[in-house]
């Protein structure tokens, strides 16, 4: 035996280092005790992160959200996606075989998590081949919670996924995680689950899906987009065969069935599915939204808790207003297609269609594939398949509609657009366009409230008006000023512009916008510049529909009002919701004074189609309205227990009807709320005998006002009373034109049909230098606006100063 001698000096430094070594062998020992315990904690911390046991139930037994009309109609069912829900004893065999084969071949035979597969993918993954290792339970955990868990690829959430996994392994046997994730998975195409993958790619139900079809659906679930069988089928056919040789590999299909499968072809029979809309699809998108903030904040969820939703609507009004918008506005576009003819409106050397040409996706992408724009622009202009579809889209009329009910300002119909499949934008809550002469009562509003009676008279004379940089606005009406006087209550009735220039004037557009706000315009900005009493500010249907039942209200303001109650499926009542409190926004005087004056709309000004052509007798009141060029067209109208309004146009309001005739809204869109209001008093829906209600002081209060008036004129004669005498209201400025003496307005203009017009834009003091977008409107008004059909008069709407507005999808 040897025995090696240490030196002193060896002996010294092993003292030194033996302390050391023995406490790193200690701390190793620590370190594999340690690591574990870490892990284990972090695992305990996230279980209260990850769904709970209660939510895993609702996943499986989930009952989406019931919504009811008012009268008990289904109205909509929110449910997480477009799903029909099968058993497995419903689906193909070859789908389970397909699925299990591929995605988790051991799935009978772990606990949510395959520790071997999860081993393997970490191995490979760590040399730079990234492979999966999730099982279908997993994959389950992450389809049915994707914002608990998450999808990054990062340690955090494979350890959430695989507890969100142990948790469903304990609460359900593995036919049913089957089952749930058969019907959960997504496939394109607005299809989940299987049943709806088979109809949408095979047309045909999952039991009756072939082996070959089972792989094809299978292999998708790796990437859907990237094996797509429409739009990408070699990559699809590639990945079927993958599935088909693990069905091989695991024996479920013998290697004779594979080889003779994977030389087959794909064949498809592909049809999209839509989900289905319901009878009003646009209140229905209104009420989720409004839902999920509830349901939120009181701990319900939508698409799990069987709530059931009582709203306003009414089903019977629903089918009315559906029934008239399609009505219309086909006929509308006979018209538009006949006035944006190829051989018409719709040419290519038109400075604005060459503008959308250039503005469209298929320009973008030519030119970012360096084509230049020119190139670009001449190439898309002979392309017939392009242009025809371009010209489709742009001169699609659209339209929108509402009716509420004014005493508690719940919505009984909307209809957000002529179809919810072709265009789901909502004409009435989302869209914003300039209500032209729909404005115009809050004008006279404000003069009601500042002291002026509707009897009080104004000069029919040329006003100027001086804007900022030294711009001059004139606006005007279809014919000459006539010098004449006429009272407050004509001019709102004829709608004339000079009369409703020189209101705003007097009492101020910041008191014009102030009572439009307190009324009920309270989504959208309202600019106080004069050319606002002409309705230069663009805003919604519905902010101007609530905000005449406002004045029907007796000028109290209510917030729209859609739900009525909550129930669960048992029929408890969760919440219960009464109409808004009310918040006065107009005197009661003056509001029904400003219904008289809208009656006159009715009985003779521009609005009397709805007495002449939909003999429409009761007692209702309304403003029609028309914006520049005719690209918008309004209507609303008042009843003692229905308001109703209506907007008709183009989603770019470069694109008008060219027709002075059909483009305002006396014909646009008047026609839809008088088919509605028709049907809706022949039905008994609203009562034929219903009265604005006149407020008890209001006649004798006006009857003394006018007998002290016919006293003072007695004593002045023609002459204007002192101001002393005069209610008080402000002065109007001393740059308006006064009021001349003459004879009295007629009661009735000589001509048949009540004529309004766009007033001029403000010139400029100074000529200016003309830029391109000014020469296409110079181009425009030139070009624009064929004659009025024949043995008609034109119906010109005023209209306010401004620019042609923005399409809508920049707004």
């Amino acid at each position: 035996m040897c025995v090696v001698q240490q030196s002193p000096r060896s002996q010294a430094l092993w003292a030194r280092i033996q302390p050391l070594w023995q406490r790193l062998r200690t701390w190793r020992w620590q370190w594999l005790v340690a690591l574990p315990a870490l892990g284990l904690l972090y695992v305990l911390v996230l279980i209260p992160l990850t769904p709970s046991i209660s939510d895993i139930r609702k996943a499986k037994l989930e009952q989406p959200a019931q919504v009811l009309t008012a009268d008990g109609k289904e109205l909509a069912i929110f449910k997480r996606s477009n799903r029909q829900w099968v058993t497995l004893g419903q689906v193909a065999p070859a789908v389970i075989d397909a699925l299990i084969a591929t995605e988790d071949h051991r799935f009978y035979d772990h606990f949510g998590m395959d520790l071997r597969r999860t081993a393997s993918s970490i191995f490979y993954s760590l040399q730079g081949d990234l492979q999966g290792g999730s099982t279908l339970t997993q994959q389950l955990a992450r389809n049915l919670y994707p914002e608990e868990i998450g999808r990054s690829a990062s340690l955090n959430r494979k350890l959430k996924e695989a507890v969100t996994a142990f948790k469903i392994e304990a609460l359900y046997s593995k036919d049913e995680i089957l089952e749930t994730y058969l019907n959960t998975v997504p496939f394109l195409y607005n299809a989940w689950g299987i049943e709806m993958a088979a109809r949408t790619y095979f047309d045909k139900s999952a039991a009756k899906l072939s082996v070959i079809e089972a792989a094809t659906l299978v292999g998708m679930l790796k990437g859907t987009s990237y094996y797509n069988p429409v739009r990408n089928p070699e990559r699809a056919v590639e990945r079927r065969n993958t599935v088909l040789s693990q069905m091989a590999k695991r024996e479920v299909l013998s290697q004779a069935d594979f080889l003779r499968l994977k030389k087959q072809p794909l064949r498809l029979n592909f049809e999209r599915q839509e989900a289905p809309s319901g009878m009003a699809p646009h209140f229905a998108q209104q009420v989720r939204k409004w839902l999920i903030d509830w349901a939120d904040s009181e701990g319900y969820n939508i698409y799990a808790d069987g709530l059931v939703v009582h709203t306003t609507l009414d089903a019977r009004m629903q089918s009315m207003a559906t029934q008239a918008v399609r009505n219309h506005t086909k006929a509308l576009q006979s018209i538009a297609n006949t006035n944006w003819s190829k051989s018409d409106g719709w040419r290519n050397d038109n400075p604005l269609v060459q503008s959308m040409v250039r503005e469209s996706s298929t320009f973008a992408a030519l030119h970012e594939k360096g084509q230049s724009a020119p190139d670009a622009l001449q190439a898309l202009l002979k392309d017939k398949a392009f242009m025809q579809q371009l010209r489709q889209d742009k001169t699609r009329i659209e339209a929108g509609f509402v009716a509420m009910d004014p005493d508690t300002a719940s919505v009984r119909a909307w209809v957000g657009s002529r179809d919810f499949a072709v265009d789901a934008y909502d004409h009435v809550q989302q869209a914003r366009r300039q209500p032209g002469s729909t404005f115009k009562p809050f004008v006279y509003g404000a003069a009601l409230q500042d002291g002026l009676s509707p009897d009080d008279e104004r000069v029919d004379t040329a006003v100027e008006i001086k804007l900022a940089g030294g711009e001059v606005w004139r606006p005007s009406d279809a014919g000459p000023p006539s010098g004449k006087r006429m009272t407050l209550r004509d001019a709102l009735a004829y709608s004339k512009n000079t009369i409703t220039a020189q209101l705003v004037q007097e009492v101020g557009p910041a008191a014009v916008a102030k009572l439009a706000r307190n009324l009920g315009v309270r989504s959208s900005h309202l600019d106080a510049v004069p050319a606002l009493a002409l309705g230069a500010s663009p805003v919604t249907l519905l902010d101007m529909t609530n905000a005449y039942g406002s004045l029907v209200r007796g000028g109290q303001y209510r917030s729209p009002l859609i739900v009525t109650r909550i129930e669960d499926r048992n029929g408890k009542l969760l919440a219960q919701f009464a109409p808004h409190a009310a918040q006065k926004a107009m005197d009661l005087q003056d509001s029904y004074a400003l219904i008289d004056m809208l009656r006159g709309v009715v009985d003779k000004g521009t609005a009397r189609d709805i007495r002449r052509r939909w003999g429409i007798k009761d007692d209702v009141a309304g403003k029609t309205g028309t914006t520049q060029n005719n690209a918008d067209g309004w209507f609303i109208l008042m009843h003692p227990q229905l308001v109703a309004g209506a907007w008709a146009g183009f989603n770019d309001a470069r694109i008008t009807l060219r027709s002075d005739y059909w483009g305002q809204g006396a014909r646009s869109a008047l026609p839809m709320v008088g088919d509605f209001t028709s049907r809706a008093l022949r039905s008994k829906d609203i009562d034929r005998h219903a009265r604005f209600t006149e407020p008890e002081s209001s006649q004798w209060w006006a009857n003394l006002k006018e007998g002290v008036r016919h006293q003072l004129h007695g004593w002045w004669g023609d002459d204007s009373p002192p101001a002393a005498s005069q209610p008080a209201r402000k002065a109007a400025p001393a740059a308006l034109p006064q009021p001349e003496p003459s004879p009295a307005h007629p009661a009735e203009p000589a001509q048949e049909v009540i004529e309004e017009s766009t007033p001029a834009l403000p010139a400029p003091s100074a000529p200016a230098p003309v830029s391109p977008a000014d020469e296409l409107d110079v181009w425009m008004n030139q070009w624009s606006g064929p004659a009025a059909e024949p043995g008609s008069s034109t119906d010109y709407e005023a209209t306010p100063p401004a620019v042609l507005g923005r399409p809508l999808n920049e707004q």
